[in-house]
């Protein structure tokens, strides 16, 4: 089959990750019989340095030629003094809002071979971790209205969560869709005992899940979903939730992984097109030191074959390549611990591919 990428490395390591993304994606195409082309493309400071904006228009209407984004990340402290609608961020912003992405998918799994770099007790561990949080990425607090004003106690900000019954909808249907791959099993995060809005998402992914009897609906208060991550996080399965609290839930889940340096993420809209990124950031002060841990762009390459291309079997060739090289000992400086081989970030990129094959 022929498939058309979005490639747009951004800034700091993004360019160091997203190269051996690329180097997966191409082997996956000799092993499989795909043939893989490339849009490459320029966005965050990148862009700015180069046209003056965080991302260019041709540069959004070739993405909607393409099957899929790869994205790495955009930002640093060389673009923080611009105003707000320059920085480098707005580039991510732009594609979020111009292909109405509006569900986040960050998976967070643990595998056998970095069991030792988690921070939680080998009895916690040993019951596994595998589970898919989904949040809301275009509404809540994050995005609806907000400002300073003048208070009762001088000068005051506010920030306002309000959602939808359309907006919860949708993200509740797309998690229960993937819910019915996995274990079938979901857990909805709000703080329904005090916010009104998480009243009204309790209330509406309750009428979601009518229409997958299947499936377990569970509802959780997000302080007692907090807990549960970092004491029992074999319990959990799908985790839906909203904007804020799921920015907070996933870095949580990540930690558990044992590195960030290991956690992909999916950015999708209503058909599934979407934005495949690692959610590490742009770490400036690593930039092309090849010390970068690409394994999260590469999972995110795995989720890209499976979501967006349709290609199941591809996508568990790169989940057991990733085993693999782990399992044969191979680690980047932040997964390092003594008697394993550390390895540059484009030795464990071919070091990967190099373990990619049909099972």
């Amino acid at each position: 089959m022929d498939f058309k990428i979005a490639v747009i490395p951004g800034d700091g390591i993004g360019a160091d990750v997203v190269n051996e993304g690329v180097k997966v994606l191409d082997r996956i195409g000799e092993v499989y019989g795909h043939t893989f082309r490339y849009e490459h493309m320029l966005a965050g400071g990148a862009c700015i340095d180069k046209h003056g904006t965080p991302i260019l228009d041709e540069s959004i209407e070739s993405c909607k030629t393409c099957d899929a984004i790869l994205f790495g990340a955009v930002g640093g402290p060389k673009w923080d003094a611009l105003p707000r609608e320059k920085r480098p961020e707005r580039a991510l912003a732009r594609l979020r809002r111009e292909f109405n992405l509006f569900a986040n998918l960050r998976p967070a799994k643990i595998y056998e071979d970095l069991k030792e770099n988690s921070p939680l007790k080998n009895r916690v561990i040993e019951k596994g971790i595998d589970l898919m949080l989904i949040r809301d990425l275009t509404g809540g607090i994050y995005f609806n209205e907000k400002g300073r004003r003048e208070g009762k106690y001088g000068l005051e900000a506010y920030d306002v969560e309000c959602y939808s019954v359309m907006e919860i909808t949708r993200v509740a249907r797309m998690a229960f869709g993937i819910a019915m791959k996995r274990r079938k099993s979901i857990t909805s995060v709000d703080k329904a005992n005090a916010l009104e809005a998480s009243r009204l998402w309790r209330d509406t992914v309750a009428e979601v899940a009518k229409d997958y009897p299947e499936v377990e609906l569970k509802h959780m208060l997000v302080d007692k979903a907090a807990m549960e991550l970092a004491c029992n996080p074999h319990i959990f399965d799908v985790i839906l939730t909203t904007s804020i609290f799921g920015d907070i839930l996933s870095d949580e889940a990540g930690v558990t992984t044992g590195s960030v340096g290991m956690l992909p993420s999916a950015s999708l809209n209503e058909k599934s097109f979407g934005l495949y990124e690692p959610i590490h950031g742009t770490a400036p002060d690593i930039a092309g030191m090849g010390i970068a841990n690409p394994l999260a762009t590469i999972a995110s390459v795995g989720m890209m074959l499976d979501i967006a291309l349709h290609l199941p079997q591809e996508a568990e060739a790169v989940d057991r390549a990733i085993s693999r090289v782990l399992h044969d000992g191979y680690r980047t400086p932040d997964i390092y611990m003594e008697g394993t081989k550390r390895v540059t970030t484009a030795e464990m990129g071919t070091l990967t591919a190099g373990r990619i094959a049909k099972g």
